[in-house]
């Protein structure tokens, strides 16, 4: 939708206008992930920034509001304020004097994206450059949150799945080759809307380059100086869906076709449990053995239901000696592999598997072990990675937000700062002041209570940095360096 960026706020911070103090000349605020609701996770990955600002506080701002007439988006705003919120809220003289600017008079400090930043760090500053526009600040903070929260809390999420493959590679694998293709997004249709899709896809694409979230390439092509013509940035095979399979009502033809005609070379992914699928892995497969181990390439196999785990490793409970098995070693009793050298089983190269249901670093977590415990390298298995993981979260997940805690009023500083006593667990309490993030022998940590002379002392050793000044992106940094930042 082609929105005034004026507009693009909450209705409660219009009025904030007239309720602030006289004499305001400058409000300070900083965006904090605050609290993990997720076991095992004190950190966030710093992601997004770069992104929304050349989208919105630039491309947005400009092509709907700074290049567009004055008159018509100021008549834009008031007619939509004044109808909703009363007259007493729709004064345009604010908005008249931002047109008149050009730009937003904004200052944004943030540490480079990538960057692993612990519970009630700050990732980034806002403040406001010229006095009059004071109320810039908080009035972004909506539009800040929407687009931010949700792309730093995926790609921390994708983190962990990182760490995940790591670990079982490390214990099971000769090398790590395999990783960057384990888990391939499949989040795209379950997200809430297309920018959702390809925001959070970009944040999978730092950790991982299998995706099927084709925006996402072009958003870093766009927003991140990447280029697919000279590397890597995602990348996908050949798959059927099950309209593909159910089609041929006869898994062997199917089947026969898509690795004899359709994909005679190559990886092909096909989806196998449309019908039977223990039939395919014990009767249809063998059949088709010799021309799959003929073949130039990857055969992969896909089932789609079930519990991930007993698909994949085997259900003990079962009588059925195939589901008693489990994908991968029924894969291995007819196609063979090879011993690696800390004595796992490699499945042939001309057979995969891979699993994209549900799958939750839990599970995945799970389904590693059970393979180790049979004695199958971590490198079998290919992860699905969904919607089910990207998108089952909320801002709450990290609560995120972004808060003031400095202004200046007729030139003296104030310390703005909330410590609810009805707060459980001290998670809204906010910081105090100015604040800078250094990194210290044990780690990053948060300096508040700052006034503007000590903040600036902070020099170099603070790791908030110029981003965004006065309409102008001041740092500009690739796909390239910040994969190198995160995978180091």
């Amino acid at each position: 939708m082609k929105t005034n960026p004026m507009l693009m706020t909450d209705a409660y911070k219009i009025s904030h206008l007239i309720m602030s103090e006289k004499g305001t000349e400058k409000i300070y605020s900083t965006f904090t992930p605050r609290h993990s609701r997720i076991e095992g996770i004190n950190e966030v990955v710093f992601f997004g920034l770069q992104g929304f600002i050349k989208d919105y506080l630039i491309g947005n701002f400009n092509d709907n509001f700074f290049n567009m007439d004055k008159g018509t988006v100021v008549a834009d705003y008031k007619r939509i304020i004044k109808n909703s919120l009363g007259d007493n809220c729709a004064d345009t003289s604010h908005i008249e004097a931002l047109h008149d600017l050009g730009y937003l008079p904004i200052k944004i400090k943030a540490v480079k994206e990538g960057t692993l930043i612990p519970m009630k760090v700050p990732v980034f500053t806002i403040e406001n450059t010229l006095k009059e526009f004071y109320w810039l600040t908080n009035f972004l903070e909506t539009l800040i949150s929407a687009n931010m929260w949700k792309v730093i809390t995926a790609t921390t999420i994708v983190k962990k799945y990182r760490d995940i493959c790591e670990k079982w590679a490390e214990k099971t694998c000769d090398n790590k080759d395999h990783i960057q293709f384990q888990c391939h997004n499949f989040s795209y249709r379950g997200m809430s809307g297309h920018e959702d899709a390809f925001t959070t896809g970009a944040g999978h694409l730092l950790y991982f380059t299998g995706s099927d979230t084709i925006p996402s390439i072009q958003y870093l092509e766009q927003y991140y100086g990447a280029n697919v013509e000279n590397e890597l940035i995602g990348a996908s095979v050949l798959a059927t869906e099950h309209s593909i399979q159910c089609g041929y009502q006869d898994d062997l033809r199917y089947f026969k076709r898509m690795i004899t005609e359709v994909a005679p070379s190559g990886i092909v992914s096909i989806v196998s449990d449309g019908y039977d699928y223990f039939n395919v892995l014990g009767s249809i497969l063998p059949e088709l053995k010799d021309i799959i181990m003929s073949r130039d390439g990857k055969t992969v196999i896909r089932p789609d239901s079930g519990s991930p785990v007993k698909i994949i490793c085997g259900d003990s409970e079962s009588l059925d000696a195939l589901v008693n098995k489990g994908s991968i070693e029924a894969l291995w009793d007819t196609f063979g592999g090879t011993i690696n050298s800390k004595g796992y089983k490699v499945l042939d190269s001309h057979v995969g598997l891979i699993y994209g249901d549900s799958i939750s670093p839990e599970i995945a977590e799970e389904t590693f072990k059970q393979l180790e415990e049979k004695g199958f390298a971590s490198s079998n298995i290919v992860y699905g990675v969904g919607s089910y993981s990207l998108g089952y979260h909320t801002r709450d997940t990290f609560s995120m937000a972004l808060k003031a805690t400095y202004t200046v009023i007729d030139g003296e500083e104030k310390f703005i700062f909330k410590d609810p006593k009805t707060d459980i667990g001290g998670i809204k309490k906010s910081q105090r002041g100015m604040v800078a993030v250094v990194n210290g022998e044990n780690g990053i940590y948060l300096v508040d209570g700052l006034n503007e002379m000590e903040k600036d002392a902070m020099g170099i050793i603070d790791l908030l940095e110029d981003v965004f000044i006065d309409g102008k992106l001041v740092r500009d940094e690739s796909l390239a360096e910040i994969r190198a930042r995160v995978l180091k």
